[in-house]
């Protein structure tokens, strides 16, 4: 495993409100780790930086030691959390646009995953269920040969089949020597797939271990454990 993405005091504030307290983080090669969180406490916040959405108010943030711009944005593959395709569009059409803009994006292996569905290339998206868009969304992210998927919250507002699609997915598609950051708040249905998880609040990163040390310290699920963290 080497060094994937590193973060040294790194700061976002808005205004007055701190979003972003000074955080130092270095994430590995070969894992899917989840970024756990309650609402607010900075996951949208770190997630906007790595993909150069936001630029940090302070401190320093590389990717496979490169400064966050063209060269990051080349091996980071971005799931947002709310939906980013042209409805209007085909399938066709928006794999096509993929393969046109990143270049390690591999359309025969798109092709394969949708077939599975039974989702036809000529199909307009705006046709599809919410969850077979989710799903489509997610093969094109998965479908680029990167070094770090970025995914904020992949699994909400799915129904449990959809979420079952969506995390073997996940599991069966990306590059074993990439990384998964994985932020979501259905943690139950996600921890059997984590290697590490990393809990921040208030912009601060309370823990940050593999699933293995915590279950051997606390003798707790991930769940368990975050429901005791952050108990109001």
């Amino acid at each position: 495993m080497s060094e994937l993405l590193h973060c040294e005091n790194l700061t976002k504030s808005y205004g007055g409100l701190m979003a972003l307290n000074g955080i130092n983080l270095t994430l590995e090669s070969g894992k899917i780790i989840g970024l756990l969180g309650p609402n607010g406490s900075g996951k949208t916040t770190l997630i906007k930086i790595i993909n150069g959405l936001l630029t940090p108010t302070s401190g320093d943030i590389t990717v496979m030691g490169n400064q966050i711009g063209v060269e990051s944005k080349k091996v980071v593959a971005y799931l947002p959390d709310n939906s980013f395709l042209n409805s209007w569009m085909t399938v066709e059409q928006i794999v096509d646009m993929f393969a046109d803009f990143y270049a390690d994006f591999k359309p025969d292996r798109a092709y394969e995953m949708l077939s599975k569905l039974g989702i036809t290339p000529a199909v307009k998206l705006k046709t599809l269920s919410k969850g077979n868009k989710e799903k489509v969304s997610l093969i094109l992210v998965m479908s680029r040969d990167a070094k770090l998927y970025v995914l904020d919250e992949p699994i909400a507002g799915v129904d449990p089949a959809t979420r079952d699609y969506i995390i073997s997915t996940i599991i069966n598609n990306y590059n074993p020597e990439a990384s998964v950051l994985i932020s979501t708040h259905l943690i139950s249905d996600i921890e059997q797939v984590l290697d590490d998880i990393i809990f921040i609040n208030y912009g601060n990163i309370v823990l940050h271990k593999t699933v293995d040390e915590i279950r051997e310290e606390n003798g707790k699920s991930i769940d368990e454990l975050f429901r005791e963290v952050f108990r109001w």
